[in-house]
């Protein structure tokens, strides 16, 4: 065959694929074309592998045709793309039915010497072949993305446009409707976003969709009882103050939302994250260690800048009120340190220039293992002080006594008591808000230091809101709907420093070595959790100390199976499964709610443990949607077990969730619950453990067995905007890690490097 028949088409470079759920959709596809070409370096075939690779030809010809077919009636649907997908899809029908002619045992020529068959006499025309038509799907599937985008983007503006309705209300059954209209918009919303965030693959965008989606979820709650206390008390100034907070960080939040998926650069967005100490030490450490390279790769001058900069990012740490004079002399110590450690080694590296070494001389290499050391040092320190002044606040404001003496003051319509316990409160946010900043320096990942930036802002934030709904009810005392506003604010807080707590444990993980770069754990908003319908929360109480004893033995099995989970994922090769983040999750949880039977930790009240369980819950259930797409690889016999014990954890998330939302009345039966609730923890977190073993053996197994171009029926409920968005859609599964198959990028290097020889 003299020329291809598909002609000359060069890749388009300037495809990025930044979704998961595209780059899996391609990878089976690379993976039959590379088996293809690679059978090209062997041109005479026995009739049994001329048979395969016809066989695969044609399949790879019909999976085409098929997803084509998809792909024209999404351009038909959507008339702004018809034009790009029409000959995106034309170009890859027409690389599918090349590749098929190419391998068509029909077209084979048999030698002249021993009568065998010869196939693919056209070497070159397979490879533009197969260039054309990942090319072409390539584009297909970036095409039919933004029609994701445009369905958040339309989303976004149905809540925008509600949520100027809400602001404009003046009575209450207005105000009912409507925000029963903007309570589905939301759930459409978070579905959505949720979906998008899964399947990003920048993890610094994902974090920053988690943090904006973190907010929504908080501010929900808030936009409903800060609205209420507006419309009950028009004329109360604080009231107005309060709602007029909660709107506009809603609307910050959502256009976070479409900054990330649209890449805008607004002015907000422009601001870059502040430079931490965590990475200008990793910078410093891989300047001089370069020096061993190339003695020339760099100026003395340019690295003690280097270190400058570095020294006065420390200042956050030593011109800080809450940071001891014993840290503080340790600091600038090890600051010093690294000095004079850094002075001698370019001493050393002056003279290594003056002798025109080629590399570095022996007096070098001692001194760039000194500098690096104290650089070390210091990062070990600085990390000791944040953390350690962030479990201490943790311990001392856990026990929320402002905002107890706030509430107690507010009902009894004391506003001197009010404005005394206010102050304490800034002073108590000041301090969060700085350990948050410090807690971004030692982070030691970019998602990590997002999230520290996000707790930073909502401390900031929260913390003006709970004083001005305390004054609000300082003013109106016996307003049964300014006393609810001022809890949900509160709850904010108190939710925040779970948040924290966590994000604390991960940083430490992170430092000490146990667990790479995770995600971190926010809960997300759930259908019907900000529903008018559930408004009035349980009574609060607290366990006593008989009751913490009879706790004690299942909070110890609980703490057991969550080092049981912990040791399990660190066998996984790939930590950001959504198997290993979502058993991760669980475990943090459990920890959680074993410290609570133990009087510890954040969950101080039986209403924290039960919304921890709740949250418990549908993390569960997430953990199971994962899981029926992993079994969608997986022989009969191996799909069984997997579904048998999926089931199981389905059947005791359906249990926790209704009695974690079942009310009760009186000690004895709160303390049933309790009990029933940690219990039905416990026997999750046995079938969770009994599972991940053989997922991971099974994950390992199916790595690069994955061959064949999925059903595009799947992908293309996913894309139609007329139909309701699936938490479980197969392209955009919440489960769409590569499962090691080598990354795109890899695979086009090799067919470059084909066609060039």
């Amino acid at each position: 065959m003299a020329s291809s028949p598909c002609g000359n088409s060069n890749f388009d470079s300037g495809l990025e694929i930044k979704t998961r759920s595209v780059e899996q959709t391609l990878i089976p596809l690379v993976s039959q074309i590379t088996t293809l070409i690679n059978h090209k370096d062997k041109p005479k075939k026995s009739e049994r592998t001329l048979a395969a690779i016809h066989r695969v030809g044609q399949a790879v010809s019909v999976a085409v045709g098929r997803f084509v077919a998809v792909g024209e009636a999404i351009a038909t649907e959507n008339q702004e793309l018809k034009d790009e997908m029409g000959q995106a899809c034309f170009e890859a029908r027409r690389a599918g039915d090349a590749i098929a002619q190419l391998t068509d045992v029909g077209s084979a020529v048999p030698s002249q010497l021993d009568g065998r068959v010869t196939v693919f006499s056209d070497r070159t025309g397979m490879v533009k072949a197969a260039r054309l038509l990942l090319s072409s799907v390539t584009k297909v599937l970036v095409l039919a993305d933004r029609i994701v985008i445009k369905q958040i983007i339309t989303s976004r503006n149905k809540v925008l446009v509600t949520l100027d309705h809400l602001e404009r209300v003046s009575t209450f059954q207005e105000f009912v409707q409507i925000f029963s209209q903007f309570g589905n918009e939301m759930v459409e919303f978070a579905h959505l976003t949720g979906d998008r965030q899964n399947d990003l693959k920048d993890e610094k965008k994902k974090a920053r969709m988690a943090a904006a989606r973190a907010v929504l979820e908080k501010c929900t709650m808030m936009l409903l009882t800060a609205s209420k206390t507006c419309l009950r008390h028009p004329d109360c100034e604080s009231a107005r103050i309060n709602k007029d907070a909660v709107f506009h960080r809603m609307r910050c939040a959502l256009e976070q939302v479409i900054e990330i998926v649209t890449e805008a650069r607004s002015c907000g967005e422009n601001k870059i994250l502040p430079a931490s100490i965590y990475n200008g030490i990793k910078d410093f450490k891989s300047s001089v260690e370069c020096l061993r390279e190339n003695l020339y790769s760099l100026s003395p001058q340019s690295m003690g800048s280097q270190l400058e900069a570095l020294v006065e990012r420390t200042e956050d740490f030593t011109d800080s009120a809450y940071t001891s004079h014993e840290q503080r002399q340790a600091i600038l110590g090890l600051c010093q340190l690294a000095r004079q450690d850094t002075q001698q080694l370019v001493h050393a590296w002056v003279e290594a220039q003056s002798a025109h070494a080629k590399e570095a001389t022996e007096d070098m290499e001692v001194a760039i293992l000194k500098t690096c050391q104290s650089v070390n040092d210091l990062r070990r320190e600085l990390h000791k002080v944040a953390v350690g002044r962030a479990s201490d606040l943790l311990k001392v404001h856990g026990e929320q006594l402002p905002l107890r003496a706030l509430k107690a003051a507010g009902a009894e319509g004391n506003l001197e008591a009010v404005a005394e316990y206010s102050r304490k409160l800034t002073e108590q946010k000041e301090q969060l808000v700085e350990t948050c900043r410090l807690l971004g320096h030692v982070s030691g990942t970019e998602p990590l230091e997002i999230t520290c930036v996000h707790a930073e802002e909502t401390f900031h934030v929260i913390g003006p809101q709970i004083i001005s709904a305390a004054q609000t009810l300082a003013l109106h005392p016996s307003s049964k709907i300014a006393k609810e506003n001022l809890e949900v604010f509160c709850e904010a807080w108190e939710s925040q420093l779970c948040d924290m707590a966590l994000l604390l444990r991960e940083i430490n993980d992170f430092f000490e070595g146990r667990r790479g770069d995770k995600r971190p754990y926010l809960s997300l908003p759930r259908p019907g959790k900000h529903s008018l319908t559930n408004l009035k929360t349980a009574k609060a109480v607290k366990l006593d100390a008989e009751e913490q004893t009879s706790m004690a033995k299942l909070g110890l099995e609980l703490r057991l199976l969550s080092s049981d989970v912990d040791t399990e994922v660190e066998k996984w090769e790939e930590q950001e499964n959504d198997i290993v983040r979502q058993s991760q999750s669980l475990a943090s949880m459990a920890y959680n709610m074993h410290l609570f039977t133990r009087g510890e930790g954040l969950l101080k009240t039986t209403l924290d443990l039960f919304h921890q369980a709740e949250v418990f819950s549908e993390e569960c259930l997430q953990l199971c949607s994962s899981l029926r797409t992993f079994c969608t690889q997986l022989v009969d016999e191996e799909k069984s077990v997997v579904m048998t014990d999926m089931e199981k954890l389905v059947a005791l998330c359906q249990q926790l969730q209704m009695g974690s939302k079942t009310p009760v009345q009186g000690k004895t039966a709160t303390f049933q619950k309790v009990d029933s609730s940690i219990q039905t923890t416990r026997n999750i977190l046995t079938v969770v453990v009994s599972l991940l073993p053989f997922c991971n053996k099974l994950n390992r197994k199916y790595k690069s067995e994955r061959s064949s171009l999925g059903s595009p029926q799947d992908w293309r409920e996913r894309q139609d905007g007329s139909t309701p968005v699936k938490e479980e859609g197969a392209l955009n599964s919440k489960n769409s890690n590569g499962f090691g198959v080598k990354s795109l990028e890899q695979h086009m290097a090799g067919l470059n490097l084909l066609e060039s020889k």
